[in-house]
Parts: structure tokens; C-alpha cells; sequence
């Protein structure tokens, strides 16, 4: 993704037709597309030639994020695809979310996904997949399961590897490229047309081309191509927003890195498996998109709060990223057992009070409510606090520090 210079008339082009660039964004209709790109590192992404994605991070933001949980600790999360896809979704890591592999054998619907959180509030609005994975419809949204409530796609593309009349496996993996180019293609012209109200679209050649070349002129062409279809989505938004009363946040990104050694596998928790990039045509991104290195579950709650979705509070609770826009005054909540005392530490961003709470139970995962009580207020500039171990529960405890703008968990579990 190298710097490059726009043309003049490029420039006037994205003055006239950028995101929000023309009229007040309040007054318009809210519409959101992500799109994976599947196992790009940012160092790859960087060294790419991406014209579209310079062009979309240029009139918006770009930055390094990471995958895979807390390393070593228990949330750690596989930096496998599947994983990564149901961390984005859902707000949360594996420990949640129950997703540790591309079988998607066990997903624990009970963490909803963006598109769940959107029909609970709007039934009659309409949601999209564009998709070179059927699993990602069919087992990770649970379109149609009882256990999702129903939940159902108003547009759905997907499903195309099982097609071998037209898009017949070959060992170079050139079927993938193809039903990539047929997703995006089909994903821009339903955006044109149809302006589904919150749209996924994924794209998987670039894993495949990273498995068999790794770090390679071959990878690299890839993400090249990706990019190109990246550019037909965003030309579909540009024009629906030059067109058309709507606001549309469009967010690009990857489900994990690769491997240092060569560039071909992943799945572990070294650097460069973990690290990932977002890029968005928003440009009023906060400190924490800005200035820290935000993680794929600040994707939903980002999304929830452009699309002014009514978070419940106690799924509110369980999401273990916050908004990359908007106010957010607090990151990386910790604890840790210091003798007699319990450690709780965070980065402050904002200043003011914050209000800690504790469970003893973990019954959301089982579709029921954890009961909170309060252990009293907090300073947000001073970073962290002791709790008397007597005030925790033994065994396991779920820690809470909210504010109005913000709230963030972590576990404490005892070794």
C-alpha cells in the first residue's frame, strides 16, 4: 500500500463525491459495507501495490490493528480465518464467541452479530453477504437457525466453490480468483442498486495465494487484484452518495497476518501472524484508532455506533473492543492477583470517573444475565486501582469499568 500522489482530477472527484464531503452527515441515511480481504499482514499490505485502498485511506484512515486475543492469557484467540471472521462479527474473542477453527463446529450464538444487533432494532431493513465462503452465511451468521432467532439475509451471493460446471478447481487456485471477481462484481452492483443497509463482503484468493507462494511477487499480485475489486465497491459507494441522501462508513481489513518465516502459514501468535490492518473513507477517526493499535473487535462496536444501534447493556458488556469513532475514555483493561490484591490497570484516554463493577458468574454464555455489583469509582487518569482480594470472588470474576462513553471488561481467574 504505498503513498501515491492523486491526479488533479482525481482530487476534485473525491472533493465532490467523499464520504460525507457535501452534506451535513446527520441528515442523511446511514450505510455500512465491510469487506475482508483474507491473510494479508500489514507489512504486505504496505509493500503492495494498492491504488484503491491508498485513494480510500487518503480521504480517510488507515491503521495497524492486531487478531488473536490476549497472547498467553484467556482470551487468546487462533489467528486462523474463521476465528478472525467471528471476532469481527461479534465484538469478542474465542473465549466467547467459540470459534477456534475453520469447522465452525460450536459457535456460541449467543454473542450476537452485527447483523443480529441491526433486525432486533430494524426487522424491515435489509442486510447482505457477498461471500467466496458458503460457511460464512450458513455457520457463522446462522442464517435461518433457530438459535440465531431466524435470522435471515435479505441478500445473499455465496456458495460459488461448490460450483465446478462454472468455476472448475484448478491447482493454481485460479477458480478462487474468479468467484472473488464474481463476488465483488455482484457485491457493487447490489450496492448500486439496491443499497442493502449493512453488507459484508469477503474475498479469500489472497489466503490461497499466500499458502502456496508466501511472501512472493505472486502474493503480492494478489493483493493487487483484491484491491482492484475493493475499488469497484468503493466506486458503487461514492456514486450512491453523490446520488442518493446516505451516509455510508465503509471498513476494510484482514482476519490475521502470516508467518515471518516465509509468508505462508498462520494461526500462531508471533508479530506478523497477529497483525492486520483497517482501512475506512472515515476521517474522523478517535485517539484510539489514531494514536494506540486498535484489534478487529472495535470493528462491531464501531459499526453499532454509526448505525446508531441500541446496544442491550448487558451484550454492551461483553463486547471486548470499543468504537473507533466517537468518544471512547478507555482501553486494555487488566487484572492481576498482586499478594492480597487484585491489580486492575487500563490506558486512560479521556479524564474523569469510572465506575467498577463485578460478577461472579458467566451466565450470558448460556444465554442468561450476570448480576453485577458495584466496587466503587475510579480515578481514569491514574491507570489502575488495587481491589482487596476479600472483594473479589474466588475462583473466577468478571471486571467492568464503564463510563458514559465507554465500557470495557476483563477476566480474573485464579491460577
Amino acid at each position: 500500500m504505498k503513498s501515491i500522489k492523486l491526479t488533479f482530477l482525481f482530487g476534485i472527484l473525491a472533493t465532490a463525491l467523499g464520504h460525507g464531503q457535501t452534506k451535513d452527515p446527520g441528515s442523511l441515511t446511514k450505510k455500512v459495507v465491510f469487506i475482508i480481504v483474507d491473510g494479508i499482514s500489514n507489512d504486505q499490505l504496505m509493500s503492495a501495490n494498492t491504488p484503491f485502498l491508498d485513494s480510500i485511506s487518503a480521504s480517510g484512515s488507515h491503521t495497524e490493528a492486531y487478531v488473536g486475543g490476549g497472547a498467553g492469557t484467556y482470551s487468546e484467540t487462533p489467528t486462523v480465518s474463521a476465528v478472525g471472521y467471528n471476532s469481527l462479527l461479534t465484538g469478542t474473542w474465542a473465549n466467547k464467541h467459540n470459534v477456534y477453527g475453520n469447522g465452525i463446529e460450536a459457535p456460541n450464538y449467543n454473542y450476537p452479530t452485527i447483523f443480529r444487533l441491526y433486525k432486533d432494532q430494524n426487522p424491515d431493513g435489509k442486510v447482505a453477504i457477498f461471500s467466496s465462503w458458503l460457511d460464512n452465511r450458513t455457520k457463522l451468521l446462522g442464517d435461518g437457525l433457530k438459535e440465531t432467532g431466524n435470522l435471515k439475509m435479505d441478500y445473499a451471493f455465496d456458495g460459488l466453490e461448490h460450483d465446478s460446471i462454472n468455476f472448475p478447481q484448478d491447482p493454481q487456485r485460479n477458480f478462487m480468483k474468479l468467484i472473488d471477481y464474481t463476488v465483488a462484481d455482484r457485491a457493487a452492483k447490489t450496492i448500486l442498486e439496491k443499497a442493502p443497509d449493512i453488507s459484508w463482503v469477503y474475498l479469500q484468493f489472497t489466503d490461497d495465494m499466500g499458502h502456496g507462494f508466501g511472501d512472493s511477487e505472486r502474493f503480492r499480485a494478489a493483493i493487487h487484484f483484491e484491491d482492484g475489486l475493493v475499488g469497484k465497491i468503493w466506486q458503487a459507494v461514492k456514486a450512491r452518495e453523490a446520488t442518493h441522501g446516505e451516509d455510508w462508513l465503509l471498513l476494510v481489513t484482514t482476519d490475521h497476518g502470516r508467518s515471518e518465516k516465509d509468508g505462508k502459514g498462520h494461526g500462531g501468535h508471533t508479530p506478523r501472524q497477529r497483525s492486520i490492518w483497517i482501512v475506512t473513507n472515515e476521517k474522523n477517526t478517535n485517539s484510539h484508532f489514531r494514536e494506540q493499535r486498535p484489534a478487529i473487535v472495535d470493528i462491531l462496536p464501531t459499526l453499532t455506533h454509526f448505525m446508531g444501534i441500541d446496544v442491550p447493556l448487558d451484550v454492551r458488556r461483553e463486547f471486548d473492543g470499543v468504537p473507533l469513532i466517537g468518544p471512547v475514555d478507555l482501553v486494555e483493561l487488566r487484572a492481576k492477583k498482586q499478594g492480597r490484591k487484585l491489580q486492575l490497570t487500563w490506558k486512560p484516554l479521556g479524564k474523569g470517573k469510572g465506575k467498577l463493577y463485578v460478577s461472579d458468574s458467566n451466565n450470558f454464555k448460556t444465554g442468561g444475565r450476570d448480576q453485577y455489583r458495584p466496587l466503587g469509582s475510579v480515578d481514569l487518569e491514574k491507570g489502575q486501582i488495587d481491589i482487596p482480594m476479600n472483594k473479589i470472588p474466588k475462583g473466577y470474576a468478571k471486571l467492568l469499568l464503564e463510563t458514559a462513553n465507554t465500557s470495557v471488561n476483563t477476566w480474573y481467574l485464579e491460577e
